[in-house]
């Protein structure tokens, strides 16, 4: 795990370097300083000396320079490495976050994986901060001060020692205790997150149903469960501090006990007693320091093994040796198709499915709610791969092909329209980074959007807001769908995405397709017979399986799915109430 991660330390490895070697010198000097000053106290103060005391004196500035100028320049070191380190990280997790299929994002939730990119880094750079800079200055100067102490005298030193015991043994239990707190504590902040993010995208659905009163208290449960998860794991750290500020205590009267009767003795100085002081604290708040350091590593190591996971997680979904890179044209093929999401379940989502349509045909896909309709198209472009049976376009298992050429060829409109922060050219651009503005607008026109487009003030440059809040239902989907265009693919697939348009415009779009695109092969997913009746052929799908494949008129005649839905929606007098209408 740590030999993974620390492969992200990449071009900051030499201020990872300088950080602990910056921050050794700054320990050389700490503890050449205590000697200078026993040297001041016997020397100089004792003895009278006062030229004495002012060499030593400017030998202990030039040290005490030295080590804060080492101590600065490794803080300076420490954080480059440690926030690019972070950046690395999180670089790292989100590209491979975008190599992931359907069925790795369904693996983690996206709440959990905000926090992997934020909280779980910043954990994770903390520690390496603190591991840099505390990691080699601590044992150092713990050791250090250790020798020098015991060259002192060892008999007093022996205090030290036992400290020392004491401590290691507490930390290693504290650290062994907090580690579980620590997971179960990343697991509240991915229920604390998955809440702010479900209540802020569903905003208007909250106020709409005046259920604010609810969702504040859903989210006072989640911020009290991570409130509780936090108090178990900080008692735990808390109780380093007072043990460690008892053991100073107890540290520094045992020495003044013992040093004193040395002092009678005459087996050790004054200067040696000040000097053996400074040895004790700095030892002591070493000890401190390092047991800080083990428990924010502890804290970092639930943080850890989350990050990894992202970062070993491989794409389910990936090319072959030597893929296909051309897609002859938009025919499409299910031989015996079987696929579930849930590979254990009794029943697959798709069950034996078996369908072929040629190239440029329109086909229309009805069924009612959960009859697998979307999943029966995400095979097409290898959003999931088959469990059983052979997915093929063009005359080409799908799973042969490359991936991005494959899905350049298929343009899929989902369910869910997504528009991104910027201009509406911005967004139109995902279909083609190249598109020109008459592209853009000629996509537009096709789409219907254009109409709506051009009633903007700021026309093609009007800035969308994140998520395309600041335009109408109707009009993301057009745009969606223009944005689809402008891939000028083999394959358009609609996902029940004229749902918010009204009839007219809907037969309107549809027409456009027909006269200018008649060589792709359009495959409309729809609730509303009118925007199907008029395909060359369509889909009636039932429970994961095709219950029929046929023209309006065959399907009129002979099937009782289809017959049902038309005479609920058109043979009763159902119809579309907004068939003359306005979408707006």
């Amino acid at each position: 795990m740590l030999k993974r991660l620390l492969k992200e330390v990449k071009n900051y490895t030499f201020a990872a370097v300088l950080t602990p070697l910056w921050m050794l010198l700054e320990v050389a000097m700490e503890m050449v300083i205590p000697l200078l000053m026993a040297r001041i106290i016997d020397d100089g103060i004792n003895a009278g000396n006062m030229n004495m005391i002012l060499k030593v004196g400017g030998i202990m500035l030039i040290a005490a320079l030295i080590g804060l100028l080492g101590g600065i320049m490794g803080a300076i070191f420490g954080a480059k490495a440690s926030t690019g380190f972070a950046k690395n990280l999180r670089e790292a997790m989100f590209k491979n976050i975008q190599t992931f299929s359907f069925e790795n994002i369904d693996k983690f939730s996206t709440a959990g994986l905000v926090t992997r990119l934020t909280t779980d880094v910043t954990n994770i750079q903390n520690s390496f901060q603190m591991m840099l800079r505390m990691g080699m200055r601590a044992p150092a100067s713990l050791i250090v001060a250790m020798i020098m102490a015991f060259s002192i005298n060892a008999r007093l030193a022996s205090v030290y020692l036992g400290a020392v015991v004491i401590l290691v043994i507490i930390i290693f239990f504290v650290m062994k205790a907090t580690r579980v707190l620590f997971k179960i504590l990343m697991e509240k902040y991915d229920g604390l997150n998955a809440q702010i993010q479900e209540n802020v995208s569903g905003i208007r659905v909250v106020k709409a149903y005046v259920r604010e009163a609810y969702e504040n208290s859903k989210m006072g449960k989640a911020a009290g469960q991570l409130y509780d998860a936090s108090v178990n794991a900080e008692k735990l750290m808390a109780v380093n501090m007072p043990i460690m500020s008892a053991m100073i205590y107890t540290c520094m009267l045992l020495i003044s006990w013992l040093g004193a009767k040395f002092i009678v003795a005459g087996d050790m100085t004054t200067g040696e007693l000040t000097s053996m002081f400074a040895y004790c604290m700095t030892i002591l708040m070493n000890l401190l320091m390092l047991a800080v350091f083990f428990v924010m590593f502890t804290m970092s190591i639930a943080s850890m093994e989350r990050i990894t996971e992202v970062l070993n997680e491989e794409a389910t979904i990936k090319n072959k040796d030597n893929p296909v890179f051309e897609v002859k044209n938009g025919s499409i093929t299910f031989k015996d198709v079987v696929f579930g999401y849930n590979k254990t379940a009794e029943e697959p989502v798709l069950n034996h499915v078996n369908l072929d349509i040629k190239a440029g045909e329109t086909i229309g896909i009805i069924g009612s709610t959960g009859s697998a309709k979307t999943t029966l198209v995400a095979m097409i472009s290898r959003l999931y791969d088959v469990d059983e049976g052979q997915v093929t376009v063009g005359g080409i298992d799908v799973r042969d092909y490359d991936v991005e050429t494959i899905r350049n060829e298929v343009s899929v409109v989902l369910q869910n329209n997504v528009l991104f922060s910027g201009s509406i050219l911005d967004n139109l651009r995902w279909g083609d980074p190249d598109a020109s503005e008459e592209d853009c607008v000629k996509a537009c026109k096709l789409a219907c959007a254009d109409e709506f487009i051009t009633r903007f003030p700021e026309g093609y440059n009007t800035h969308i807001e994140q998520g395309g809040t600041n335009v109408s239902g109707g009009q993301r989907q057009r745009l969606c769908i223009a944005r689809a265009l402008l891939k000028k693919p083999k394959i358009l697939i609609l996902d029940d995405s004229t749902s918010a348009v009204d009839t007219a415009t809907d037969a309107n779009i549809r027409r456009a397709f027909r006269e200018e695109i008649p060589g792709t092969t359009k495959l409309i997913i729809a609730q509303r017979i009118s925007s199907v009746q008029d395909a060359d052929r369509i889909i009636v799908m039932n429970d994961g399986k095709i219950d029929d494949f046929g023209t309006h008129d065959e399907l009129l005649a002979r099937n009782d799915i289809y017959k049902d839905i038309y005479e609920v929606q058109v043979g009763q007098g159902g119809g579309d109430f907004d068939e003359q209408g306005g979408e707006e």
